[in-house]
């Protein structure tokens, strides 16, 4: 009786752990840059086109992956001349290297809803780890869809010349940058 016991627990445990996924509500979700021009001011890009998903076994996902994409030839400055710049060789080169990606390696619990996520952001073909630092809300029940959400904002200042975006002499914008990526993400 107890080997029959031991094997149904086991069974269970094999067939109840079940990886839950969480996909971004693209209305309310974004990814954003800002880098200093000329040493004076703000320049803010986003990225139109992303995809996002949150994996995890644990219901408090502090065993979460978060992997991100962005495609390069999406960015948007609210500047044409400026968009292509950006996209050509001496910048994100979209020909050649069409997405930015990143996999989270960990996500530990900081205090209260503050976390830090590490992992590996690949943009022009380089890849070098990043820390970002994250507030997490929820996860809520939505009134109207009754399904599980939770939001997510995640920050970290780069040095986009790691990744040899821009080249180190490319003035007159600054070599370090912020990113910003926020939104709600819906339990599948």
């Amino acid at each position: 009786m107890k080997k029959f016991l031991s094997l149904f627990v086991l069974s269970v445990l094999a067939l109840g752990v079940k990886a839950q996924t969480w996909s971004p509500d693209k209305a309310h979700s974004g990814v954003k840059f800002d880098i200093t021009h000329m040493m004076l001011t703000e320049v803010t890009g986003k990225f139109k086109v992303f995809d996002a998903k949150i994996t995890a076994e644990k219901a408090d996902l502090s065993d979460a992956v978060f992997d991100f994409s962005a495609d390069i030839s999406s960015i948007d400055t609210d500047n044409e001349m400026r968009n292509g710049h950006l996209q050509g060789e001496s910048w994100f080169d979209a020909a050649k290297y069409p997405k930015m990606t990143f996999k989270s390696t960990s996500f530990t619990k900081v205090a209260g809803n503050k976390y830090k996520m590490t992992g590996n952001l690949t943009m022009k073909g380089k890849t070098n780890p990043v820390t970002l630092d994250v507030t997490m809300n929820g996860p809520v029940t939505d009134q109207r869809s009754q399904k599980q959400k939770l939001g997510l904002k995640a920050t970290a200042t780069i040095n986009r010349t790691l990744w040899a975006v821009g080249g180190e002499s490319e003035m007159p914008v600054s070599q370090e940058l912020e990113i910003t990526a926020s939104g709600e993400f819906i339990k599948d």
